[in-house]
């Protein structure tokens, strides 16, 4: 290579220098630019996880307290559940009171009666306004689901397995037995039981 192709050669080199640097620094300039938009979007999703964060611990804390006042709740509820009952039961319980006294201050008696029974019916009146009946019994068939005999009579009045007596009432609360009626039950005289019992032997002896 001749001295004057040398020189320009170098000259085009130097031309080309400072276009390659620029180049270079552009680059750099957008890389920069990239990493801080991205250090910005990383700070943001920080903020924002760290705010979810927080409100995750508020509705935690939140159904805590739920939690508590629910159960605060229901165990006032189930302790004084029978506040009404008691409530309609003491008007009841003055009637009686009022019985007893009218009672000690002498008398025939009939008035002392006929305020029992005023309480027995506001009794009644009070036990039924809570879905508390009583069971039908005396004259009724006998029925083991709301009946339960402790004895067997013999009867003529009554048919066979019919209720005659009554010990102590029975009652329902709505379709739930409370307890069951405590009765006696009709069965056939013995005389009369013998005397069927006798036929249908001569019958059958009479058959053979």
């Amino acid at each position: 290579m001749d001295e004057k192709s040398k020189k320009e050669s170098e000259e085009i080199s130097v031309r080309e220098t400072p276009e390659d640097s620029s180049g270079k620094g552009g680059e750099r300039k957008d890389l920069t630019s990239e990493l801080q938009e991205l250090r910005q979007q990383l700070e943001r999703k920080e903020s924002e996880a760290k705010e979810n964060y927080d409100r995750f611990l508020r509705q935690v804390a939140e159904l805590e307290n739920f939690k508590k006042r629910m159960a605060r709740e229901k165990g006032e509820a189930i302790r004084y559940a029978n506040e009404n009952l008691m409530k309609d039961l003491l008007p009841v319980l003055d009637n009686l009171e009022r019985a007893v006294d009218h009672g000690q201050g002498g008398g025939n008696g009939k008035p002392l009666l006929e305020g029992v029974e005023m309480v027995l019916k506001g009794f009644l009146d009070v036990l039924n306004k809570y879905g508390v009946t009583q069971i039908s019994a005396k004259g009724e068939s006998f029925d083991p689901e709301k009946h339960e005999a402790i004895a067997r009579v013999e009867s003529e009045a009554y048919e066979p397995n019919t209720v005659v007596e009554e010990h102590h009432k029975g009652y329902y609360l709505l379709d739930r037995l409370l307890r069951p009626s405590l009765v006696s039950v009709a069965k056939p005289p013995e005389a009369k039981e013998k005397k069927k019992e006798d036929g249908e032997v001569e019958k059958g002896g009479g058959d053979d």
